[in-house]
């Protein structure tokens, strides 16, 4: 076969076995199709088809084959992040800025904490976790921020699946979230500076605020249909830009959304396009994920890792929040309910890590028990929620009923 027929044999494995596992098996409740795709991509990676059947795996999943996934995988993650950047709404974070910065504050810090803790205890354990090319500070805060990031899109899908997208419940989620989204690449960006192209970094980060200013005249006066094409063109410049500073494209991609209003794009049409990526082109990033999965240090400690970090990331961020709650004085289950809803990775954090497998500040193995652990926090969000909404609707519905009666007996 030719290299386009074996190209077209992993698109169609890519699309066909999450889709029939996610079908068939009715995994939607705990794990909607995007966390089926990143499972699966972990079983057609070496780790589980690799080592079961070599010479498949080999003969689907070959270099050119690869290097071709790679190249839809980039774009279609960078488009992913772009999209975010454009969502991100910080106007309502501003308006009630005392609760979103302690909330997002002690949210974000606490399974920080944790998650730092975590990774001084995988490099006191046994080698085989940190990167050739890191300092222990950048592995130990890479791993601690993976345990604290929130995946905004993947948080926007189980809200809605939970019905609680436009409740006000789920727009204080939505803006706690926001915040976090801000810090992750803020700190993204600390930990991949170059002290020997610092200078370089600086002038990107430096000569960005000018341009963009301009950038951001220039998309007022264009028609919406055009400002589609000039935004495309200012994604792929400015990941050019941040990767050749010594920053990943990554951050470029998320700065480039960040600079551009919501209000200049159709929502509709933003809904749409996000719709899309992730139906056409998220699919080869995750099996791409997946392809990246290592177990050299023994699946058994690459799962004692996972479970250890998933316990600190959840922990941490059900403890922060259960705190943040204490201080403001919210109504009795509100932390708990959105505890579980900004411990949901997935998406974002897989982005994080790869970035930092990139650099090679984490190894194959930490890379897979991060990748174990995102999966199990978003596998649990909507089970421990969905229970707590249902509740609380019916104590609502009782006391609807009940109201009346209790007007009524009331003195005049």
């Amino acid at each position: 076969m030719n290299s386009a027929d074996v190209f077209l044999i992993a698109m169609t494995i890519i699309f066909a076995v999450p889709y029939l596992i996610w079908r068939l098996a009715r995994t939607d409740y705990y794990a909607p199709l995007v966390v089926v795709q990143i499972l699966a991509g972990i079983l057609l990676g070496p780790g589980i088809l690799g080592a079961a059947c070599p010479h498949i795996y080999a003969a689907v999943f070959s270099l050119p084959v690869i290097a071709a996934l790679n190249g839809i995988a980039w774009w279609a993650v960078m488009l992913f992040v772009w999209i975010a950047g454009i969502e991100l709404d910080l106007k309502q974070v501003w308006i009630q800025r005392r609760e979103c910065g302690i909330t997002a504050g002690l949210a974000l810090g606490t399974p920080l904490l944790f998650g730092c803790i975590a990774a001084l205890g995988l490099l006191a354990w046994r080698g085989g976790w940190i990167g050739a090319a890191a300092a222990p500070w950048q592995f130990v805060l890479g791993v601690g921020m993976a345990c604290a990031v929130t995946a905004l899109p993947i948080l926007l899908l189980l809200m809605e699946k939970l019905r609680i997208m436009r409740a006000p419940l789920g727009q204080r989620v939505l803006r706690y979230a926001s915040l976090d989204d801000v810090a992750i690449w803020g700190v993204l960006a600390l930990i991949l500076v170059d002290w020997q192209r610092v200078g370089l970094q600086a002038a990107f980060l430096l000569l960005f605020a000018p341009v963009a200013y301009l950038f951001r005249r220039l998309m007022r006066w264009l028609p919406e249909a055009d400002r589609w094409y000039v935004g495309l063109i200012w994604l792929a410049a400015c990941g050019l830009a941040a990767d050749r500073s010594g920053l990943h494209f990554m951050v470029g991609a998320f700065l480039s959304g960040a600079v551009i209003e919501r209000e200049w794009f159709n929502q509709q049409h933003m809904d749409l396009l996000r719709h899309h990526v992730l139906l056409v082109l998220m699919p080869v990033f995750f099996l791409s994920t997946g392809l990246r999965t290592n177990w050299t240090v023994g699946s058994g400690a690459v799962f004692i890792a996972a479970a250890v970090l998933l316990l600190a990331a959840v922990g941490g961020k059900l403890a922060g929040v259960k705190l943040a709650g204490t201080l403001l004085g919210w109504a009795p289950g509100d932390a708990w309910i959105i505890g579980w809803l900004l411990q949901t990775k997935a998406l974002i954090m897989i982005i994080f890590v790869n970035i930092l497998l990139d650099r090679n500040l984490i190894t194959g193995a930490t890379f897979t028990a991060l990748l174990l652990m995102a999966l199990a926090s978003t596998m649990l969000t909507v089970p421990m929620v969905a229970p707590r909404l249902r509740a609380g609707a019916a104590r609502a519905a009782v006391d609807a009923d009940t109201e009346p009666a209790d007007v009524q007996r009331s003195p005049t």
